[in-house]
């Protein structure tokens, strides 16, 4: 065991977090994204929330300081009458560990799908809410 390391992380996510270089993709999905069919590599951390996974993978990855927006979302599909207020608590997160950095865009959903298929990780979690899928791209860690 470590110290300091949220125990939400496995040693398999902190493997791959670690693994990922600067421009590297990560996907923390819904339980309603399709995670196996798109994933090159996926982790199941079914049971839990995306916002505590996020709020712990944020501790240490960084975003992206070379793109204009390091973070996206699904948008929500035209004639959903949704307003996913997990998003409020995404950007709470984000601003709470890089808030010079929390800069948002907002993908059509087979886009979304079509970029997830890209990223390096996918992470399945148990998240209920709908339209809760993240993207981060990876940065560099500063000396």
């Amino acid at each position: 065991m470590l110290k300091g390391i949220p125990s939400i992380l496995s040693p398999e996510l902190l493997k791959i977090l670690m693994e990922m270089g600067h421009g590297d993709e990560i996907v923390i999905a819904d339980g309603n994204f399709p995670s196996s069919a798109v994933a090159q590599r996926l982790v199941r951390l079914d049971g839990h929330g995306v916002p505590k996974i996020l709020d712990a993978v944020m501790k240490f990855f960084p975003l992206d300081t070379y793109t204009e927006k390091p973070v996206a979302l699904m948008s929500v599909v035209p004639g959903d009458n949704v307003n996913p207020t997990i998003w409020d608590d995404y950007k709470s997160i984000i601003s709470r560990h890089e808030p010079e950095n929390c800069k948002i865009e907002f993908i059509e959903r087979f886009d979304f799908y079509e970029r997830a298929k890209k990223a390096y990780a996918v992470i399945a979690t148990g998240e209920t809410a709908i339209y809760a899928n993240i993207l981060l791209k990876k940065g560099v860690v500063k000396a």
